[in-house]
Formats: C-alpha cells, structure tokens, sequence
C-alpha cells in the first residue's frame, strides 16, 4: 500500500534564497497587525472587561433592532447585540443573539441577567448567561499577558539550552511572532478576545516550537555530516528534508479543524479559526523564519566552504 505523500521525498526549493519575499510578506503582515491593535485594539471579552454575556436562540428570525431597544431601556449601559452563526442557528438564518452589556458593579450583575431574561420574555431560549465582575477581569486579563509571555520566553530558554544560544533567538523570534500576527487577526476581525484566545495563544506558541524544533534537529545532524557545507546550503537541505512532515502535520491538524468550524457552534468557531490561522502562520515561520534568522546572528561554525560529506 502506498504511503500518502502531500509533498515529494527528495525536494530542492530554495528557500533561503526566496527568503526576502517571504520578508516582504510576514512585514505586511506585521504592519496590519500594528496597524488593526493601533486603531481598533482587541474586542475584549466579557472575561477581560467584566460585565454580563447572554446567548438567546429564536424560533425565527430575530429583529435585533427591537430587541436592542428591549434590551437598552434596562438602563445598564450601552448594550452591544450581534448575530452568530453555527450549528442549529442556521435554522432560521439570525436566530441566535449575543448580548453584552456592562452593569455598574458586579453585585448587580446577575440581576442585568434576569432583567434580560424578564424583558425579552419567554420566546427564547437563553443557553448560556455569564457574569464577570470588573475587578476579576481586569486581573485575568494581565494574568492572561504574562503567561503568553512566559511560555514565549521559557521556549526560548529550552531551545537555547538543547542547541545553541543563536537557535534560541530564532526560536523566541519565530514563536513570538506567530503569537504577534495572530492576535493581529484577533484585531482585525474583531473577535472576541477571551481567556479561551489566551489558551489559542498558548496553543500555538507550543504547536509553532515543535515545528521549529524539528528543523533545528535536522540542521544541528547535518552540521555534524556535512562539516564545510556553507550556512545557507544547509538550512535549504534541512528545510526540504522536514518539508513533508511540515506540510503533512498541518494538513492533518487543519483538516481536523474543520468539523470544528462548520459544527461546532458558536464558542468553538472563533477559536478554531484563530488556530487554523496560526498553523498556516507557523508553519510559514517554521520554514522561513527560525531557520532564515541564523543566517544574521553570529555564526555556528567555522568559515563557509565547500560542501564536502563528512567521512
């Protein structure tokens, strides 16, 4: 039986030679991403802002107008409505509502939540109602910063230790950086950022650095087999021999991703998204990011020469 194989065994791509168009790209992807946290910043959730968040599912379409005036005369505040899609709201199309409002205190939150529930009466079904209060988000939401920080760096500390300090830097650029572009995606789409973003974050942070160690594996075996191959030759030839399994492992995640976007509902849809993005991101910074960086830092070994096999 034949193995399947997305990408063929022996490859030859030059990847560091394409390197400054792929610069080019993951730039413009920083530059959005700067430019979506400058002026729009995230669309923190009802974890990190405190406040109340309802979900209520129709039998029919839903006139979100007349229900944000229902749900605005309570007087908590401005009330923020939306559509959502997935799963059975679908069945009618605008059936389901997600309703954030922000009471003044977290004693009166609940009872925004019941005044919701009175107000909008007994045709609906409220499926899922949380309440956050300031205080305890505001201490989630750093909580949330540092542990991204501190994966990040702990990354960086475990592959300076495993190879070289140099690996280390490329590796804390490169996960840094998939973290980076997709809390821009965060932004720019107006998701809502929640404590299950943080876990997407952390998720990808841990998913980028085992890419990116694979090919740092491979470049170390070579360096130790081919001795006088120069820098550059040998990144190419380590990236094209973990070329498939790259590409076969992101396929296969991505694939299980799916179900998740088209049935998963509502709650899972933004994080399967955000995470479908982020593997697409690191696996592009795996092939021309980490590996790419080493050839600006300090080298590795002695000076290039020709390549010649290690007896």
């Amino acid at each position: 039986m034949r193995l399947l194989k997305l990408i063929p065994d022996q490859t030859n791509f030059d990847f560091v030679g394409a390197r400054y168009i792929a610069f080019a790209i993951d730039g413009l992807l920083i530059l959005v991403t700067i430019a979506a946290l400058y002026f729009q910043g995230l669309n923190l959730g009802i974890d990190f802002t405190g406040g109340i968040l309802v979900e209520v599912k129709a039998e029919q379409t839903v006139d979100i107008g007349a229900m944000r005036d229902q749900v605005g005369g309570l007087g908590f505040g401005e009330a923020q409505l939306q559509f959502f899609s997935g799963g059975d709201c679908a069945m009618p199309a605008d059936s389901c509502v997600l309703i954030r409002v922000q009471p003044e205190d977290e004693a009166s939150g609940q009872a925004a939540a019941n005044a919701i529930q009175h107000v909008l009466g007994e045709g609906y079904e409220f499926r899922r109602v949380e309440v956050v209060g300031p205080k305890v988000s505001g201490e989630l939401f750093m909580d949330g910063i540092i542990a991204t920080l501190l994966a990040v760096l702990m990354i960086t500390a475990y592959v300076a230790f495993r190879f070289e300090w140099q690996f280390g830097v490329g590796a804390m650029i490169s996960t840094g950086h998939d973290v980076f572009v997709t809390l821009g995606l965060y932004s720019l789409l107006q998701l809502d950022f929640t404590l299950t973003s943080v876990a997407v974050l952390l998720t990808l942070a841990g998913y980028s650095v085992n890419d990116t160690v694979v090919v740092f594996d491979r470049i170390r075996e070579n360096r130790r087999r081919y001795k006088r191959m120069p820098l550059k030759e040998l990144i190419n030839l380590s990236t094209n021999q973990t070329l498939s399994r790259t590409v076969l492992t992101g396929t296969t995640t991505m694939i299980a991703l799916i179900p998740l976007i088209l049935f998963g509902g509502p709650t899972l849809f933004e994080f399967s998204v955000a995470i479908l993005f982020g593997i697409v991101i690191g696996t592009f910074s795996s092939v021309y990011v980490a590996g790419t960086l080493l050839i600006y830092l300090p080298p590795l070994s002695g000076p290039e020469e020709q390549a010649v096999p290690a007896e």
